[in-house]
């Protein structure tokens, strides 16, 4: 195992993990589409030797990016505990569940599956705009404040999550545990248009993303180990991605509120729409 080869992969983690702290999505969604995409264009001695090698590494290298961005966030007071607590609870194990089944589903439509659900993600990131705090009607009738340790104010509605969240939830952690990618954004989506600050908002997800992510990497890791061995993970990948993640995870933290949300949101929009294209045709590649 070359402990060389992927160096350049430790200025992109930087860059990566910013933004997606910033922007509250999960950097898996970024990293498995340059493990996939990216690499095997290098050369062949680049490229992971399966799908669920790159996902398992992309969730990896979340973990410890939002790990690193937990602290951040934790810093600077912005996380509502209670409301990523109603969150995790659907979103944990169903995560380890959509882990389980990345094993038993051909490699056509885990990248089927991850292009369809970042082009649905980019349509709703497009389109969505928070609506005002004081709407009481997706609320649960009492209202929050929260103070970051820079004195800034948050008042907004505790929103009520009811059957349609918990399913949204459900869906976004399962696709996270089988292609990398949903609850995180899933959960920005649904917060910020309950009216939740983006701050809060953007915190506050990166504590349910841990959480999720952390078994389902740790499950799709054991699977990998299981079936080729320990060096079925890519070390040589992971000792370049989680330094730059643990960088960059405290850099966003430190930019929130200083790039406009809607920009933010119509950016990540734009490139999901692009790597969703390309995605699709490597599924359909490998299909035929």
């Amino acid at each position: 195992m070359d402990f060389t080869i992927y160096w350049f992969m430790f200025p992109v983690s930087i860059v990566v993990a910013t933004v997606a702290m910033l922007s509250g999505i999960g950097g898996a969604a970024l990293f498995t589409p340059i493990f996939i995409l990216a690499f095997p264009l290098l050369g062949p001695e680049y490229a992971l030797h399966s799908t669920i090698a790159a996902i398992s590494a992309a969730l990896i290298t979340q973990t410890f990016g939002f790990l690193s961005g937990f602290v951040g966030y934790y810093h600077r007071k912005l996380i509502d505990y209670s409301l990523a607590g109603r969150i995790m609870r659907v979103a944990v194990p169903v995560a380890v569940a959509g882990a389980l089944v990345a094993s038993l589903v051909h490699d056509s439509i885990l990248l089927a599956s991850y292009a369809l659900l970042v082009a649905v993600l980019a349509i709703v990131m497009w389109r969505n705009r928070p609506p005002a705090y004081s709407s009481a009607s997706r609320s649960d009738g009492a209202m929050k404040t929260i103070v970051d340790s820079r004195g800034h104010e948050y008042v907004y509605a505790v929103p009520h999550l009811g059957p349609r969240s918990y399913s949204l939830t459900a869906l976004g952690a399962f696709l996270t545990g089988m292609v990398s990618v949903g609850i995180g954004e899933v959960t920005i989506s649904k917060l910020t248009r309950k009216g939740v600050p983006i701050a809060v908002a953007a915190a506050t997800s990166v504590l349910v993303v841990i959480m999720t992510i952390a078994l389902a990497s740790t499950t799709l890791a054991v699977q990998l180990i299981k079936a080729g061995g320990r060096t079925a993970v890519p070390w040589n990948l992971l000792v370049y991605d989680i330094p730059g993640v643990l960088i960059g995870g405290q850099i966003g933290p430190r930019l929130q509120g200083r790039i406009p949300p809607h920009t933010m949101r119509r950016a990540i929009a734009v490139v999901f729409i692009i790597l969703a294209m390309a995605m699709m045709a490597v599924a359909i590649r490998k299909l035929g």
